[in-house]
Order: C-alpha cells, then structure tokens, then sequence
C-alpha cells in the first residue's frame, strides 16, 4: 500500500508546473467555498443562538411601525409569561457611517432585559453602576476592543431615527456566555430614549419597537403567542408574537436573494474547479496510454491501473484540499475583522471544514472516471502504438 501511494505521488509530479496550477486552483476554490459557507452561517447566526423561551412581539405590519407602551402591561398579565422588556432599535451614528464604525444600538428595560439573556455575562459591580447612571450603556467585549472603548469612556451617537445629538457613558462590558454570543451590541435604558423624546418629540415618545416576551412553558409558546396577538385584535396596533428564533430567521429572509446567491457561487466555485482537475487528469492518462498498455501487457490487471490514476487524482485533491482548508482560517479571521460588526459572530465550523474535505474528494474522484475507465480499457497493441 505504501508503495502504491508513493507510485501514486510521484506520477502526480511528474510535471510539477501543471499539478501545481491545478493544487493551486483547488487551494483558491476550497478557501473561497469555506468562506462563503462561513458567510451564510454567519448570516444565519442570530436564529441559532436564539432561546426558545423567549418570544418576540411586534406590529404586525411591519417593524417600522411601533406599539403603544401600554401594551407592556397587558402582555405581562397573559398566562405563561413570566416577564416582558422594551427593546427599540435607536440607529444613529457614531463617528461617520461608513461599516467600520457601525454597531447595534438598543434601548432596553435594563433589569428585565438582561435577566431574559443568560448569555450576556456582566460584572456585577458594573451592572449596578449602569442602572444607577441615565445615561448609562452597556457594551459587548467585541465593540469594546474594536474601538478601544473603556469603562467610563463617553459614546457620542448622531441621532438620526431620533434627531439630536446623544451621549451615552460606558458603565459596564459583557461577555458572552458561549463562543457564538453576539458581543458586539451596545445597550442603554429605553426610559432616558423615552424622557428626551417628551422633550423633544413628545409625539415620538411612549412608543416601542419590540417586546421580548419571557415565557415559563416552552410547550405552550405558540398558544400564548396566539393569546397576545388576540388582546390587540382589531386594535390600531394590531401584533404578531412568534418566537425569537422565527423572529431572526424572518429578518434574515429579507435578504434571502443574497444569501441563496452566495451559496450558489459556492458551489459554482467547485464546480469549474472540478472541471479544471479533470481536464488535468484527462490530459495526464492521454500522455501515459503507452504505459498503462505496457502495465497490462506485464500482467497488471485494469483495475490496479484504474485505481493507479483514481490515487493520482486523489493525491492531488487531498494536498489542495489540505492547504486550503488551513489558511481557511487565519484568512477568515482577517476577514471578520475587515468586517467588523456586519459578522458579529464569524467563525469556521467544524461542518464547514466537512463540506470542505467532502467537496475535495468529489472532485478527485468525479476529476479520475473518465480517464480510469478509458486507461483500464486500453488495448495492449493499440496502446503501445499510441502517440499522445
């Protein structure tokens, strides 16, 4: 067996330039097959870190709409919720709009909120200090290294949902619980949003985006959906409460086109290298036909010359393979920072790496059985008469 895999490397080598154009395609199209998998996991990342205990309820037109305050009070008095939390999206823009300098802003009810979120781990000491403080936010590890914000550092935002200028005080720094927690987030309390606003735009002001409903049955999540939704029936703010994770997917939907895109590139990736690598091996068995009719006419059977280009084709795929799967990572590390918060949860999974390596030996196989079955059956006169 060792000799044939040393047969099987050396004929690989035998033209160095031409198997190592074809390692190289196979290289670019693994790295980039891995990355792109990577991006659509990525996009997806919010639904799979979502909780089935939590349900998300909001108008039921669309999220541009907001709700009534009050209806915070009624949620919480349906059957099977536990508690309920204001969240706002507050946009805005910190520094100038380009991406590096983007990140998600929420105000929140800061004790229910938290306590809903297991996976955003606070300092007690900080925790404390952000409630006591208006003005105070709450900001994820990730945000807080990407711009070298600090305990005490102020955050000026450039109102733009709601004008004005906004200054918020870090107070404390969360970490995640898990590796795929989203730490890129910044909170601060929705009742300082709401106070400036019957200021400012007291016909802005006790109005929310999104409840996050905490319930006590997970079995029981789409009954009690049904019995919020039906307090608002006919209401000028009608609702729709589904869970978190259907909440997620259903954002992510709406930019389902690009997502299937990306993964169809993917996949056309690997197939034109497939092309390339049998194109490769074709010409390979075409310039060897003497020796595989020598091979036989020494009594080698057509299956060991078969399994003699299967090995070659294989070879090559599984070196390629080999390299682009490692610089998969340090290149999707690099990646993930260039993107800053547009990923806030990048990362490689081990079902990546298996799509990977799966891809690689579809295309050293698929790439060997047009040349393996034309080798195997070669006739023994006619192959040593051949002219490649």
């Amino acid at each position: 067996m060792t000799s044939f895999l040393k047969l099987a490397l050396r004929n690989g080598m035998r033209h160095k330039l031409r198997t190592g154009l074809t390692v190289l395609g196979l290289v670019v199209a693994i790295l980039s097959f891995g990355l792109l998998q990577s991006i659509v996991d990525a996009w997806y990342a919010g639904a799979d870190r979502a909780a089935a205990n939590r349900l998300v309820t909001r108008n039921a037109i669309s999220l541009v709409f907001p709700m009534p305050i009050n209806y915070r009070e009624k949620i919480r008095a349906v059957e099977g919720v536990r508690s309920v939390a204001v969240a706002n999206w507050f946009g805005g823009v910190y520094r100038d709009t380009s991406m590096a300098n983007f990140f998600p802003r929420f105000a929140v009810d800061a004790e229910q909120y938290f306590a809903m979120y297991p996976e955003y781990v606070l300092n007690e000491d900080e925790f404390r200090a952000f409630l006591r403080d208006r003005k105070g936010a709450v900001i994820g590890r990730k945000l807080a290294l990407q711009h070298g914000f600090r305990i005490g550092d102020t955050i000026p935002i450039q109102g733009d949902i709601f004008p004005g200028n906004w200054e918020f005080t870090v107070r404390a720094i969360y970490d995640g619980a898990e590796p795929n927690t989203d730490t890129s987030l910044m909170f601060f309390h929705f009742d300082y949003l709401n106070e400036t606003l019957k200021q400012r735009v007291p016909g802005r002001a006790d109005k929310v985006g999104v409840f996050v409903v905490a319930i006590e049955d997970v079995g029981r999540a789409a009954e009690i959906a049904r019995a919020i939704d039906e307090q608002f029936k006919n209401s000028a703010a009608e609702t729709l409460t589904e869970t978190e994770k259907a909440f997620q997917i259903g954002f992510a939907k709406q930019t389902e086109a690009i997502v299937i895109a990306v993964r169809f590139v993917s996949y056309v990736v690997i197939a034109i290298i497939l092309a390339v690598m049998a194109n490769t091996m074709a010409m390979t068995a075409r310039e060897r036909m003497t020796e595989y009719a020598t091979l036989k006419a020494l009594g080698f059977p057509p299956a060991f010359i078969a399994a003699l280009i299967l090995g070659e084709s294989l070879a090559i795929a599984v070196i390629g393979a080999a390299i682009g799967i490692g610089l998969t990572f340090p290149v999707g590390y690099w990646f993930a920072a260039k993107m800053g918060t547009l990923f806030p949860v990048f990362g490689i999974s081990p079902q990546t790496v298996g799509l990977q390596a799966v891809c690689a030996l579809v295309v050293g196989i698929a790439a060997a059985l047009l040349p393996m079955r034309r080798a195997a059956r070669v006739n023994i006169v006619e192959g040593l008469r051949f002219v490649g």
